[in-house]
């Protein structure tokens, strides 16, 4: 196995590469924090030439694994860098232009950096659809060892990973009008929806419903969800142009034969949020009030099934009977963000008030009160439900300005990371639980890289919705 260290190992418990101010305002010491982190990640989890991120560094022994990250982790990189460009925009426009005089460039040069990297993970495949057989490229679950040669067959691509590339590739075209970005942000939508579920019921209504990824037939709230909201979003893109899009569907009538017709962009772009939304809610919501992981329970069986339609094979639908799964904070966040924007572009009170149900319900669900330290809210950090934390963040922080008191939900947010800041800051570095701190064999200490680049999102949210108060 090959390990690399460093010389940055030493226990410390404050740490600042690039300005420290304890009387700087919380909205502003959120985003130089931000920046801290996402510094520090590149230098012990990417490559020295950034072009390939490691999935794991231990600051104690100074060891990081040959194990890269993979796509999906990769993403949280990206995430955390436009988090923090969103939040030295709203600096600057608020009369703050300090911070983004000084860093706002090179934040945008390290985004095409790590988009044209992101390339080790794009591979080509030929895929027989619901609707159509064509050839798609799109990323991998894991690096290839060149750019455009990774194998996307079968389960090594899944479209949740797509959906959280699109989700960036959006904002990086809001932050930088490139359009690059938006060129492939539509591309992969088209491939997402691609797999959506248009078989017929026998009473000639679409089934529904994204697979996990062309390779599997259960379907999971983390493929429909994280779609909902840059669908909004592409759809107000276009909502004052005229560009068409081709929608393939299946006949309602005689339940078999394929279908196309010319959509206006915007139009087709929400009609379909809206679909995805319905159909995670209608599936997936369970008694909790929060979200279960998918639909599963496969009958007869989890085997992807085909069907001969006028001579051509198309991908057939797999019965799931039942919604199975633990929930996940980030299955009912990406929720929550999309009745944000559904309620934001709609102005249809029935998305803001699931929208303020689902966000207390997760509240109550995903935050212990003192479990772990007093008048502090533990959220689980097992796993890799710290970035799955990250995301109901974002869920409050995008439904906050139509709904005060989640401000109180993202106060725990920022207590948490103010704690591990304040108690537990290692060699530049955060535990993976904020208010236990680090395990006492230092062997264990290995800490997931995708987790320090959440941290910094999670960060750099915390100062947009500050600056978003003034």
């Amino acid at each position: 196995m090959m390990i690399v260290r460093y010389a940055h190992g030493e226990t410390q418990t404050s740490f600042s590469v690039i300005n420290i101010n304890i009387h700087q305002p919380v909205q502003e010491q959120n985003l130089v924090r931000a920046m801290e982190l996402v510094d520090r990640a590149m230098e012990v989890y990417f490559s020295a030439d950034r072009q390939a991120m490691y999935r794991f560094y231990n600051p104690d022994t100074e060891v990081r694994p040959e194990e890269k990250a993979s796509v999906w982790m990769y993403s949280a990189s990206i995430e955390a860098v436009n988090a923090i460009l969103n939040g030295l925009r709203l600096q600057k426009e608020k009369g703050s232009p300090g911070l983004f005089d000084k860093h706002y460039q090179r934040y945008v040069e390290l985004l095409a950096q790590l988009h044209e990297n992101a390339a080790y993970y794009l591979g080509n495949f030929n895929l027989i659809s619901f609707t159509q057989t064509k050839d798609w490229t799109v990323y991998a679950v894991d690096r290839a060892s060149e750019k455009g040669g990774a194998n996307v067959t079968g389960i090594l691509n899944v479209y949740d990973d797509q959906m959280w590339i699109i989700r960036e590739l959006i904002e990086a075209y809001h932050l930088t009008g490139k359009d690059t970005y938006l060129k492939e942000a539509e591309y992969l939508t088209a491939y997402v929806l691609d797999g959506w579920d248009c078989t017929r019921n026998s009473q000639g209504i679409e089934n529904g419903g994204i697979p996990w990824g062309p390779g599997y037939v259960t379907k999971h709230a983390c493929s429909n969800a994280p779609m909902i909201s840059p669908l909004v979003w592409l759809h107000e893109i276009y909502r004052k142009k005229n560009d068409q899009i081709t929608y393939n569907y299946i006949d309602a009538q005689d339940k078999q034969s394929r279908r196309s017709k010319m959509l206006r962009k915007s139009d087709f772009y929400l009609d379909f949020a809206k679909r995805i939304y319905a159909w995670q809610k209608d599936h997936l919501l369970n008694n909790k009030g929060v979200y279960d992981d998918m639909m599963g329970d496969c009958y007869p069986d989890c085997t992807i099934a085909y069907e001969i339609v006028d001579g051509v094979k198309y991908r057939k639908n797999t019965q799931l009977r039942k919604a199975v799964g633990t929930s996940f904070s980030y299955n009912s966040g990406t929720m929550i963000s999309g009745a944000a924007d559904l309620y934001r572009v709609t102005r249809s009170k029935v998305y803001l008030e699931e929208g303020k149900e689902l966000a207390n319900a997760s509240f109550r669900y995903f935050a212990k009160l003192g479990s772990e330290v007093p008048a502090h809210y533990t959220y689980a950090s097992e796993g890799f439900n710290n970035w799955f934390n990250g995301i109901l963040l974002r869920g409050f922080l995008q439904i906050s300005p139509v709904f005060e008191k989640v401000g109180s939900y993202m106060d725990s947010f920022q207590q948490n990371l103010d704690y591990g800041y304040t108690h537990f800051l290692r060699s530049g570095l955060l535990p993976q639980n904020l208010l236990g701190g680090w395990h006492a064999d230092k062997d264990k200490n290995n800490l997931e890289g995708m987790f320090m680049f959440a941290y910094a999102a999670q960060y750099a949210m915390l100062s947009q919705y500050e600056a978003g108060k003034k």
